[in-house]
């Protein structure tokens, strides 16, 4: 019997019992490389950003506190048939996020099938002992945009407020409208320069690593976490605070430049401190008692699996390679989307609707690029009132990562559009120019106000949520090879004076004459 380090006993006998454990973690290396090199390629470039150079620390931070739980990677390895269960639903995440075109499942597959391999060839045992480096990683994946654009605008806005509130205190006249801070010499816009993500993300995670390394009630530990998001609304108020008052002094160089990123430096040093200020105080009137924790005791009770004999790991080892690599050689040889070419061009689209009157637009290379169309149009028509609606629809033939429809509720609130109100309304633009549910919003920014309605039409459906959207673009390719899909976009002014009812009724009017000339274009089922 050969006993290997990375798990269990290689029994002698059958030729796959004769592998040395390295081989399998060869196997393991090779395969994951080949599932998500070119993935995490694309999550390395968002660690550039701002928001998310955080993560490119985890790994290592990973790692220490992999290192320090060295003493119980020593432990036998009891394999577990249960890490079987877990590469496949890893490899079912990654199959929704390849054919549903969604990063973010795909980065959440990859951890759930390192899980899997590690309860296969581990046990359970010593996999919970290495449970929290294990789970710390999770932290390195950036969040979906429709999760970041929510989480960063409502802390923008409670900044803003509380920024204008102590400036008000410290005798600065100064008005709020929405995001833009009005200080009379000039207005400052807090966009994503003064982002609430860059603090609430890594301070989450300077809450779980002090959590972690103390010791402390499982209440305590939670409330620490918790208290990051506090320490990072007052910090993002302080630095809005902050750059306006020394806006006279030191120019436009405080809001995007060294002084800018010094003082957002200096402040998150501050909330360090006050974290490491909160713990002490958690500690300092609700002290652990005396002995070791409960967390603590139930592990020390478990205690070694003794009277379990080890299963050969092996069969497991390569039944877990062979699922790699089938998942492997199925997305790289089988066609799952075939290109389904509009009806007739959007140039053709008419520019003369009923009383309507429109004029075509394109847009500029950057977006283009960026959105990866196959087709699309952009047209603002006028009726003989003079009232406006623009109309954008953006088609692809075969909707993959990185060129797949994207929801305005994701892109406008990061162009600095505040949504008042977000519903549904009810539109004759379904199949056959039936009625269907689509998204309805009222935005605001600084002064202007708009109403939108948008839906995605999808292969003969009308759908109006992100995950759904996700949902069938990825069974559609499993059962029709088919991925394609639009985004239709109707927006128009809602005047001064004017009520939303008003331009409600101006978007539906529009709706019923150009929804059929719409459905006419878009491919059906």
């Amino acid at each position: 019997m050969i006993r290997g380090e990375f798990g269990g006993n290689y029994m002698t006998g059958p030729i796959f019992s004769k592998i040395s454990p390295a081989v399998f973690l060869l196997f393991y290396a090779a395969l994951f490389t080949l599932l998500f090199f070119s993935n995490f390629q694309v999550m390395v470039t968002w660690w550039n950003n701002s928001d998310y150079n955080y993560c490119a620390f985890v790994p290592l931070i990973a790692g220490y506190l992999l290192w320090e739980r060295r003493a119980q990677l020593r432990l036998p390895s009891v394999p577990s048939r249960a890490g079987l269960a877990f590469v496949g639903l890893g490899i079912f995440l990654y199959l929704l996020g390849e054919l549903g075109g969604e990063f973010y499942s795909i980065y959440s597959s990859s951890w759930v099938m390192l899980v899997g391999l590690l309860w296969l060839h581990f046990g359970w045992r010593k996999l919970r002992a290495i449970a929290f480096p294990v789970c710390f990683l999770l932290a390195m994946f950036p969040f979906p945009n429709v999760i970041n654009n929510a989480l960063s605008l409502n802390l923008k806005l409670v900044s803003s407020k509380i920024g204008v509130l102590l400036l008000q205190l410290i005798g600065v006249s100064v008005f709020q409208d929405g995001n833009i801070i009005d200080l009379g010499f000039t207005k400052l816009e807090v966009v994503e320069a003064c982002s609430g993500l860059r603090y609430l993300f890594p301070l989450i995670i300077v809450g779980i690593l002090l959590a972690a390394q103390h010791r402390a009630r499982l209440w305590q530990r939670a409330l620490l976490v918790l208290s990051a998001v506090p320490f990072s609304i007052l910090i993002n108020s302080l630095r809005i605070t902050c750059i306006a008052w020394l806006y006279p002094v030191l120019g436009a160089g405080v809001v995007d430049g060294f002084w800018h990123d010094f003082i957002g430096w200096s402040l998150f040093m501050v909330s360090v401190g006050g974290m490491l200020g909160a713990r002490w105080l958690l500690l300092r009137f609700a002290p652990e008692p005396p002995g070791a924790s409960s967390f603590e005791r139930k592990k020390t009770a478990d205690g070694p699996q003794a009277g379990l004999r080890p299963r050969p790991v092996w069969p497991m080892a390569v039944a877990a390679v062979l699922m790699l690599a089938s998942t492997a050689i199925a997305t790289r040889s089988i066609n799952f989307r075939e290109q389904v070419p509009l009806a007739k061009p959007f140039a053709d689209f008419p520019m003369q609707i009923e009383d309507w009157r429109g004029r075509q637009s394109n847009l500029e290379q950057i977006y283009l690029a960026q959105l990866k169309l196959s087709d699309y149009l952009l047209a603002d028509y006028a009726n003989a009132q003079g009232k406006t609606v623009s109309l954008y629809v953006a088609y692809n033939a075969s909707q993959r990562k990185g060129a797949s429809s994207h929801s305005p509720a994701t892109c406008l609130p990061g162009s600095g559009w505040i949504f008042k109100e977000s519903g549904t309304t009810e539109l004759p633009v379904g199949p056959g120019n039936g009625q269907a549910m689509v998204k309805r919003a009222f935005m605001e920014k600084n002064g202007e106000r708009l109403l939108a309605y948008y839906w995605f039409p999808q292969r003969g459906r009308v759908l109006t949520n992100l995950y759904q959207l996700k949902w069938f673009t990825f069974w559609d390719a499993l059962t029709r090879q088919r991925t394609d899909g639009a985004l239709v976009r109707l927006i128009t002014t809602v005047q001064p004076g004017e009520q939303p009812a008003e331009a409600d009724a101006r978007l539906q009017a529009f709706a019923r004459e150009a929804g059929p000339q719409l459905n006419s274009f878009l491919p059906g089922r």
